[in-house]
């Protein structure tokens, strides 16, 4: 165990710094993680001193692999009301960097996943490395790909967003920058620079990027992209599947093989929550649609028995159920997706 604060907030002349501080679960966040961050934001939002705002992590291990699951499947499993709170605080704090004047800069190094790319995806700048594991698998863990993913993922180029929600699909740097995941790609041997730099003065923070950019080099995206917007396309996730079982390519067969691995409740979960948020304008919407449908997988099966067989037995052969697509109804998509009781319902900060 260790005294250390689990953020690191400080300000470096005009620079607002968190530094995620939880490297033995790679930064995955916990509910006193997102309320000090909120606290810091708040605090800087109306500081005319604070030019800038920049979120890294300490270590070498990664930005953020997501939230504290090993918890939420504690919860879910008994009043989920840990759980709802957890969702409740982390999804404000998403709103909050969402509509956030003041510029921030992520540092995007190593893993980000789940929790980590909900605070690092309304960044103004983002910074990918040689580094970045960017995923959302949670549909392997009968899960689904929230903090905004309803929001963000529909919005990538083509049918990417679809395929990163459903195969849980992990992507490195180059990609990253082809998708619009990241805005700029720099040397993970330059990053300490590039902060400092950042530090100096934030307000020529353009040059500062032009000076420290990198080749990422050919994003391997480009040698299934036709693919991928050829396949993922459909009225649903069976029709998807019937579009790979029909192809021939090796990519889609793998693509196929990965789908049938994960929860079907899940898929049709995410299915839907991209085809919501794709029409939304308002992006408290969207998460008042994820806290809703948060609520209530947390406490289901199939997330219970994906963490256990996942995380905690690591045998991963998850016994999920329904076991067919077919058998995930719209009856139980709808519940799923139903709004809470008024006193229930989630609200950004005011």
């Amino acid at each position: 165990m260790t005294d250390q604060p689990e953020v690191l907030v400080r300000v470096q002349k005009n620079v607002g710094r968190l530094t995620l501080n939880r490297p033995q679960a790679l930064h995955a966040l916990t509910q006193t993680m997102c309320e000090t961050m909120i606290g810091a934001l708040l605090d800087w939002r109306d500081d005319p001193e604070i030019y800038m705002v920049v979120i890294d992590h300490a270590g070498e291990r990664g930005f953020c692999a997501g939230g504290d699951i090993r918890m939420l499947a504690r919860s879910g499993a008994g009043d989920a009301v840990e759980a709802r709170a957890f969702f409740h605080t982390e999804y404000q704090l998403n709103h909050l960097l969402f509509t956030y004047d003041t510029p921030v800069v992520a540092i995007l190094d190593g893993v980000v996943m789940g929790g980590g790319v909900g605070i690092s995806m309304p960044a103004h700048y983002r910074i990918a490395t040689e580094r970045t594991t960017f995923a959302m698998p949670e549909t392997g863990i009968g899960l689904f790909p929230d903090v905004g993913g309803g929001w963000y993922l529909p919005r990538l180029p083509g049918k990417a967003g679809l395929w990163l929600a459903l195969t849980g699909a992990r992507i490195k740097g180059a990609d990253c920058l082809r998708l619009g995941i990241a805005t700029h790609f720099v040397e993970f041997g330059a990053v300490e620079g590039l902060k400092k730099a950042i530090i100096a003065d934030p307000r020529r923070i353009e040059e500062t990027l032009r000076k420290y950019r990198a080749d990422a080099g050919k994003a391997p995206l480009v040698s299934f992209e036709q693919d991928l917007n050829r396949l993922f396309v459909g009225v649903g996730v069976e029709q998807i599947f019937e579009f790979l079982e029909a192809d021939s390519s090796d990519w889609g067969k793998a693509q196929l093989a990965t789908m049938k691995t994960k929860s079907p409740q899940t898929l049709k979960v995410a299915f839907r929550q991209l085809e919501a948020g794709a029409a939304m304008t308002d992006f408290a919407d969207n998460m008042a649609m994820e806290y809703r449908i948060g609520s209530r997988v947390v406490r289901r099966h199939d997330f219970i028995e994906g963490v256990r067989a996942v995380i905690i037995d690591k045998d991963n052969a998850p016994n999920w159920d329904p076991a067919k697509l077919e058998d995930v109804s719209d009856a139980m998509l709808d519940e799923i997706f139903a709004p809470l009781p008024l006193d229930q319902e989630w609200s950004p900060l005011t």
